[in-house]
């Protein structure tokens, strides 16, 4: 059994607040989503596929790549090769657009539904492992703090990015 650490207690006292947030954030994210991982392999997918069938299964009519592209939580660079791996597994179907043969749309079918259907109740309890003991009230907050947090970076990506003026990793120091 691993004992618990607070997040706060990971940190430095020279990082600021904002520092010590960001990295509790991550951290936080980091832990909770293995969790997910683990559930979701024991089931054959991975995160990103997951994601992948949530978006479709509120698409009602299907999605082009790019649309389900502009949906995912992870942005995943090869989203074809996502629908490649769950077309295999027979969870999506894809086709060809009458109007434009150029289009193809994919779909989540009855399997995919049956697999998203049988995740539901062990996500849910996942979930309210990871956040019941927060109650109703305390949940608003979290939700309200996070929105307020997600409005600046939503805002301004690109120039949070480029002002940090860093080199491109080289191929040795990204390994």
């Amino acid at each position: 059994m691993s004992s618990f650490t607070p997040l706060s207690s990971t940190f430095t006292a020279a990082s600021s607040a904002e520092h010590q947030a960001f990295l509790a954030v991550q951290a936080l994210a980091s832990a909770m989503g293995q969790q997910a991982t683990d559930l979701l392999k024991a089931a054959g997918l991975s995160s990103a596929q997951f994601n992948v069938l949530r978006v479709l299964h509120g698409a009602g009519e299907g999605r082009t790549c790019g649309e389900i592209s502009a949906q995912l939580i992870s942005r995943d660079p090869d989203v074809t090769r996502l629908l490649d791996r769950l077309e295999q597994a027979g969870l999506v179907t894809r086709s060809r657009e009458r109007a434009d043969r150029r289009v193809i749309t994919t779909r989540i079918n009855g399997t995919g539904l049956a697999l998203l259907a049988a995740l539901d109740a062990p996500m849910t309890e996942l979930h309210a492992r990871q956040f019941g003991h927060l109650g109703p009230e305390r949940l608003a907050l979290l939700l309200s703090l996070l929105n307020e947090v997600q409005h600046p970076v939503d805002r301004h990506p690109a120039q949070q990015s480029s002002a940090l003026n860093l080199p491109p990793l080289t191929s040795q120091e990204s390994t």
